[in-house]
């Protein structure tokens, strides 16, 4: 942007800097919290209460909708971090971060979407694992976690002192000092059981197409929990974690459009027949999905519920045996072998999301369970 403000060039100097860098940055960012803090000695962050000794199925998990949810306790970005939000050519200065993103780097798809907002969370309950929302926006989390991560690369470069913004939020997994849209990750897995093997694809994020964890390797599929739609009907009928990932597989593994024709009606998710073929596989057993935690990115402070979904061959050759190349996020990986020598080689050799990391560590860890 050679004519763009001092500030703007700055700006743009820093984020070429983090999305070029994404990785190692989200490690080194890690290392500033304790130790037992961090998910199986991997960067992702968890609170006690995000956490479970073993995989429980995904549908034990409560759902909580709470629109009077009062909102975050904010720091001020403009004062924390004013490095953030650059001056423009008119002499003012950009008012949010997703505002700066918009005018500098946006991606392909940058849309303020409605989500469902994290409120509380206790997966730890034995009794009622349970996860609580309000209403949100997708620009909500891109201003507060996107700065996050921005500053931290900014003092690398030596381009600020400190990181007064990141210390304003002491706890990253603390919710009520943020505004954040939970995502889920969930690591695909094709059983075999004849043979007893299985395998998983993965997805490159293409940085040209991304607006968060470009550039990196994730599980497939990752959707940021939310109502397909502005209308107001998807609101509850998009309720559901496994509906949100029905709409995931159809999006990153087949290359479906995003568009479900629910601003004129809601998804009719009994008469769609992916949707019908999965969920008829849950309740006959040639599908198995399951919760591994939850986990805030240490660099963006980024949320991801963990989740692992196991299908059989025959049913996953069916649905997916035409995996498409690439979608609108970045490529698609062929299915790698689940297995401690394959899984071990991705974890050691490749630039993953800390929420893939450590879902892949936990699964691993829990494979008889998981494949059972």
């Amino acid at each position: 942007m050679a004519g763009g403000t001092p500030s703007e060039r700055d700006w743009l100097r820093v984020n070429s800097y983090l999305h070029a860098n994404r990785h190692g940055l989200a490690v080194r960012a890690a290392t500033a919290y304790p130790q037992a803090s961090r998910i199986a000695d991997t960067p992702l962050l968890a609170a006690p209460r995000w956490r479970l000794p073993a995989p429980i199925p995904l549908d034990r998990v409560r759902l909580e909708f709470r629109p009077s949810a009062p909102p975050p306790e904010l720091p001020d970005l403009a004062e924390l971090a004013p490095h953030a939000l650059p001056g423009r050519a008119n002499g003012g200065r950009y008012r949010r971060y997703s505002d700066v993103i918009a005018a500098l780097a946006a991606p392909a798809v940058f849309e303020n979407r409605p989500t469902y907002r994290l409120v509380d969370a206790d997966l730890a309950s034995a009794d009622d694992p349970r996860l609580a929302f309000g209403r949100g926006r997708f620009f909500d989390g891109v201003d507060t976690g996107g700065p996050a991560g921005f500053e931290y690369a900014a003092a690398e470069l030596g381009l600020t002192e400190g990181t007064a913004y990141r210390a304003a939020f002491a706890d990253p997994t603390d919710l009520r000092r943020r505004s954040s849209a939970m995502a889920t990750s969930a690591l695909t897995l094709r059983y075999d059981r004849a043979a007893g093997t299985a395998s998983f694809p993965t997805h490159y994020r293409d940085p040209a197409l991304v607006g968060h964890a470009g550039g990196m390797y994730q599980v497939i599929p990752v959707g940021i929990f939310q109502p397909s739609g502005e209308a107001p009907w998807n609101e509850a009928n998009d309720f559901s974690l496994w509906r949100g990932l029905l709409r995931e597989y159809a999006e990153e593994l087949l290359g479906a459009d995003e568009d479900y024709g629910s601003e004129d009606a809601p998804i009719d998710y009994a008469s769609w027949p992916l949707a019908k073929a999965m969920t008829d596989g849950l309740a006959d057993g040639s599908v198995r999905a399951w919760c591994l935690g939850l986990g805030a990115d240490p660099l963006t402070f980024a949320l991801d519920l963990l989740a692992a979904v196991v299908i059989d061959a025959p049913l996953y050759d069916e649905l997916f045996g035409g995996l498409v190349e690439s979608n609108a996020e970045g490529r698609v990986i062929r299915p790698r072998p689940f297995d401690p020598p394959s899984v071990t080689e991705l974890l050691s050799g490749a630039p993953l999301q800390a929420a893939a990391e450590a879902l892949l560590t936990l699964a691993l860890a829990h494979r008889d369970a998981l494949l059972a």
